[in-house]
């Protein structure tokens, strides 16, 4: 089977629990480079925590390649996929 990906989905940026970063640095990484407010930070940072993954950002493929790559940056565990 072949999947055929459909070139106008979004694309998504994944972050996944690590047993490394502390909570309260994942959720300043998320403020401080995708522009998060505090209150969504701390809950996508939950996400991460409690789920082991949380969608972070979403967009063209171009933009979701520049964010996992500023957030690998930061130390994060983070891929991305495009939306299905």
């Amino acid at each position: 089977m072949v999947t055929v990906l459909d070139p106008d989905a979004p694309w998504v940026t994944i972050v996944w629990n690590d047993p490394v970063n502390l909570m309260s640095y994942v959720t300043w990484v998320f403020q401080k480079l995708l522009g998060h407010p505090r209150p969504k930070a701390h809950a996508l940072m939950l996400d991460v925590h409690h789920k082991g993954r949380a969608t972070v950002s979403s967009g063209p493929r171009e933009q979701m390649e520049a964010d996992v790559a500023k957030l690998q940056g930061a130390g994060l565990w983070a891929t991305m996929a495009q939306d299905s």
